[in-house]
């Protein structure tokens, strides 16, 4: 399928459709409101599956062909909070507590954008490697403590690291997600074939009901663009497609196929509004969450969701030739 047809194809897909709804739905004011317990009950189904389906795909990977792309990531999860840490700080002249801030969230990963980017790898028929959920437990965790730490020896930071850490441990999405990849690896594919219905076959409209949410969400962000300035809603846009581009070229580089090389961009171009905020609101609480939350939420988000996740296809497609 041509890159302009899978453009198209995402932009009207239901996922991307529904998260248009909960946009529109917060812009007319609606009433609609998702009960904090359906919330929290979608982002634990689907983080507690994509680490289900990982797992059971990892059980049957020689462990050869991960160890590559686990190293590549890791790398990545050091090297992007740096450079995200150094353009807000040289270009856009960001004080050290919330260069570093908005620097943690950029570095990790945006388990939502991941999701998106394995559909839309499906439907263009080059599915990613079974292992890529291992991939995103690795990527959520270094760039948030890079980051972290470059506050605190930058003497900038008032909370604890250490107690910012052990949020991030012990935070649901790593929870889920590694007790999923290790219960799926242990189970294999055929002990995992009982809770395929509900795990595998209900995952995708489980997945469009949760982006209606993040819809909602990311416009309930969108009236702090004034207060965020151009800087940083270019920062939004261009610094995760220099990233993006970094990811796809290295996992082409190590032989990745076109499918894990467009999802490993897509996952190193997201912002986390999970982990991340969770781990700033303790170690760098003099950071200003108008500014990464709108950046990574009201900004990144939606440009991944339309056109970053097809760009870095393009990208893999381009450089597979």
């Amino acid at each position: 399928m041509a890159s302009i047809d899978l453009l198209l194809a995402n932009l009207l897909s239901p996922v991307v459709l529904a998260f248009v709804l909960g946009v529109l739905a917060q812009l007319v004011k609606s009433d609609l409101e998702f009960p904090p317990p359906l919330y929290d009950a979608l982002s634990i189904y689907l983080l507690f599956a994509i680490g289900l389906k990982g797992g059971a795909e990892l059980s049957v990977t020689p462990i050869a062909e991960f160890l590559g792309p686990a190293a590549l990531t890791l790398l990545l999860g050091v090297v992007t909070p740096i450079t995200a840490y150094a353009v807000l700080r040289r270009l856009g002249r960001f004080d050290r507590t919330n260069a570093a801030a908005v620097a943690a969230h950029y570095g990790s990963v945006s388990a939502v954008t991941f999701i998106a980017s394995t559909a839309f790898a499906e439907r263009a028929g080059v599915a990613a490697e079974g292992f890529m959920p291992a991939l995103v437990a690795i990527l959520e965790v270094p760039a948030i403590v890079v980051a972290l730490m470059i506050a605190h020896v930058r003497g900038s930071a008032a909370g604890s690291w250490k107690t910012a850490l052990r949020e991030i441990m012990a935070g649901r999405s790593i929870v889920l997600m590694l007790g999923g990849l290790v219960i799926g690896a242990v189970a294999g594919k055929s002990g995992m074939e009982p809770v395929a219905p509900f795990f595998v076959e209900g995952f995708k409209g489980a997945l469009t009901l949760f982006l209606l949410e993040m819809g909602m969400a990311a416009a309930s962000r969108l009236r702090d663009l004034k207060q965020v300035g151009a800087f940083l809603v270019g920062f939004g846009i261009f610094v995760p497609i220099l990233h993006g581009a970094l990811a796809v070229w290295g996992a082409d580089f190590i032989g990745m196929g076109i499918g894990g090389a467009a999802v490993l961009g897509a996952m190193v171009s997201s912002a986390s509004y999970i982990a991340a905020p969770a781990a700033v609101r303790i170690a760098l609480p003099k950071a200003s969450p108008t500014l990464y939350l709108t950046s990574s939420l009201g900004i990144t988000f939606p440009f991944n969701l339309t056109l970053g996740i097809p760009l870095y296809y393009a990208m893999a497609t381009w450089l597979a030739r």
